[in-house]
């Protein structure tokens, strides 16, 4: 890489005219942005080299590439670009850029220049990306880390822990069906309370810390930050329209359909078992997705007790309920999964609107077991 070069031959004092600083991008409406952006920039102000270094690059067109991120093996990589060029896409989004000039020595400029440099090999710019724990924030947390003398102190946040669902929660609430689909996928361990570096996933939980954190080395102490700007002034972005209901709405206006559905077959003393046969489709569907997850690298996903609801085994009895079989035990399984399922929403938050689902299926269960006495 050009800059490791350069500094290898350089004075140390040269790195005097240089500032090494974090970015942070606020989010902006695709939904790989909602949760914000994190680089490090690089800009020697003697030779007006301007470098952003940016470990969120990946490639949609690479082989496999949504099986391998479905089953969290996703790799993205470390990329260079001008730091001009990296801030007019922000821009053009919407997006705010705030730059934090670090206050490092010279020294510890240069021990970041090579760790940056040596970062940019082939061998070593493609990490496994992990959503919570190794993404675009993390990378540069660690590199400014591990090549300070002494170490990062950082302030204590006040006593308020939320958990990584809340977090995530908190980014997408104005596009509930993107929280919808992440509620779906998280399992028991994403309502778990996250430590205060576990928080720095998130870019904005990052560039407060480092608002706050202290370098301590020898008994002296000096701020990690010397100086904070904006780059980027925040713009207007485009909302981008979802469907009009929410998933909520969606999941009221199914009871509401169960229940004129219900009072029909309470009157006529039959039920439909084609409307029996779309419930179990819609469960076992999603259930398959939610059980591949269930062996996927992703993070809290393998823990997801959702599947007590959602899962495969609705597909197989779809058959028998159609032939409206007496002797399937389908009504039975169903009352036990639903059962543990709402007990099970003790210990796991859950998609909004999967609880009313729930209690649709029970009635389901009551009125096949009326008509069937």
């Amino acid at each position: 890489m050009a800059i490791g070069g350069k500094a290898q031959q350089r004075n140390v004092a040269h790195m005097d005219s240089v500032e090494i600083s974090l970015v942070t991008c606020s989010p902006h409406e695709e939904v790989y942005s909602l949760y914000g952006h994190s680089a490090l920039r690089y800009h020697d102000l003697q030779t007006g080299q301007d470098l952003a270094f940016n470990w969120g690059v990946f490639n949609f067109k690479a082989p496999h590439f949504v099986f391998r991120f479905v089953f969290g093996l996703t790799d993205y990589e470390l990329g260079v670009f001008p730091f001009g060029a990296f801030c007019e896409y922000y821009r053009q989004w919407g997006s705010e850029v705030t730059e934090q000039v670090l206050n490092l020595t010279v020294e510890e400029k240069l021990k970041v220049a090579m760790a940056l440099a040596e970062n940019l090999l082939p061998e070593n710019r493609v990490y496994r990306y992990n959503f919570l724990y190794d993404n675009c924030s993390t990378r540069p947390r660690n590199i400014i880390e591990q090549n300070i003398d002494g170490r990062v102190a950082y302030a204590e946040r006040p006593d308020y822990m939320p958990s990584f669902r809340q977090m995530i929660h908190a980014k997408s609430a104005h596009r509930p069906w993107a929280t919808m689909g992440n509620d779906l996928l998280l399992g028991m361990k994403a309502d778990l309370k996250a430590t205060q570096r576990e928080q720095e996933f998130l870019p904005e939980n990052l560039m407060y810390d480092f608002a706050h954190a202290n370098i301590e080395h020898n008994g002296k102490s000096r701020p990690l930050v010397k100086s904070e700007r904006i780059v980027i002034a925040a713009g207007v972005q485009k909302v981008k329209k979802e469907f009009p209901l929410t998933p909520l709405e969606c999941s009221l206006l199914l009871a509401l359909v169960s229940l004129l559905v219900v009072f029909w077959e309470y009157r006529k003393g039959r039920c439909l078992v084609w409307f029996d046969a779309l419930l179990m489709s819609l469960l076992g569907l999603v259930g398959c997705i939610i059980l591949v997850m269930f062996f996927s690298q992703h993070p809290t996903t393998s823990t997801n007790l959702q599947l007590l609801l959602f899962n495969p085994l609705h597909l197989f009895f779809i058959r028998s309920v159609l032939r409206r079989d007496r002797q399937t035990r389908y009504w039975t399984l169903l009352l036990i999964q639903v059962c543990l399922f709402l007990v099970c929403s003790l210990v796991q938050d859950y998609a909004y609107g999967v609880n009313v689902l729930a209690l649709s299926l029970l009635l389901r269960h009551w009125i096949h077991r009326r008509n069937e006495s």
